[in-house]
């Protein structure tokens, strides 16, 4: 099994990640409540932040198959965190697409969602709250 991504401490709370296939870069930093400067992503953004790409790609796949695009589909994300453990406790995915579709494919869109496979690695408690705007 090939490693996926290379990633590294830099000090003052940030790290560097290398995307060994592509050589992307990417770092992290603290967020500001947990001592950082949050001057980049943190940790826990990228993991809500993979949430909501992962959607969008898998129903970008879906509608790709069943003949129609999602080309310009926005989202916003929103984390929450907990304590006591300091975690992520709801991510919420509120999306925005262009076109007010007919209902089958809205429905295919929002079954995609639901599939992705980071959505299905995440834990149960975690709750994740997708919100669906159809036409801007």
């Amino acid at each position: 099994m090939a490693v996926t991504v290379h990633t590294r401490y830099i000090g003052g709370l940030h790290t560097e990640a290398e995307h060994l296939q592509s050589g992307t870069r990417i770092t992290t930093d603290a967020p500001t409540d947990n001592g950082g400067q949050g001057a980049c992503f943190s940790p826990t953004d990228l993991l809500a932040t993979a949430l909501g790409s992962c959607m969008l790609t898998i129903m970008g796949k879906a509608a790709a198959v069943h003949g129609f695009d999602i080309d310009g589909t926005e989202v916003d994300i929103t984390k929450v965190m907990g304590t006591s453990p300091r975690r992520i406790v709801e991510v919420v995915v509120e999306m925005t697409f262009p076109t007010d579709y007919e209902p089958k494919v809205k429905k295919i869109l929002e079954a995609a969602a639901h599939e992705c496979p980071v959505a299905n690695s995440l834990h149960p408690d975690l709750k994740q709250t997708v919100i669906f705007h159809f036409g801007k």
